[in-house]
């Protein structure tokens, strides 16, 4: 087996992970709380990521561009990233795959079961930029919309 297909099942199981988790938390929880409490662990984690972009701010978007997308799992392979703007004024990046969506796609979830775990997934990005001195809007996957993720960065 070849890194590329390794690492896309790494993902994959971290994907299936997620469902695992938030199905046990909705079930002894209820779903709003599971989605809480998952988003705000994984958030977490994010921004434990964030402390390498933080040289970038407040506002070396070039810098903060280069610096997330060389981080990207798969050197951009995996999730196609397409870098829509970056400027004085911000940094947006279209993501065209996900292999977390993907895997969930592929194990029969619901779509809205999907953009649940999409938002949660979404935090770990939340938490590194916000970690990193930027703030940002994350439009994670909803149903009928093409590719994933859509994150904006700004100046915090």
């Amino acid at each position: 087996m070849d890194w590329r297909a390794q690492l896309i099942e790494q993902i994959r199981g971290r994907a299936l992970l997620y469902a695992t988790l938030y199905d046990t938390l909705a079930g002894e929880l209820g779903a709003a709380d599971a989605e809480r409490l998952l988003a705000t662990a994984i958030r977490a984690r994010g921004e434990q990521g964030g402390a390498g972009l933080s040289r970038h701010a407040p506002a070396d978007f070039g810098g903060l561009r280069d610096s997330f997308l060389k981080g990207v799992p798969g050197e951009g392979a995996l999730f196609a990233p397409e870098v829509e703007r970056c400027d004085r004024g911000g940094l947006e990046i279209q993501f065209h795959a996900c292999p977390l969506k993907d895997a969930w796609h592929d194990a029969g979830l619901s779509e809205e079961r999907i953009a649940t775990l999409c938002r949660i997934a979404g935090a770990v990005d939340r938490g590194m930029f916000e970690a990193a001195g930027f703030a940002i809007e994350n439009r994670t996957w909803t149903p009928g919309a093409p590719g994933c993720c859509h994150l904006s960065v700004r100046r915090a």
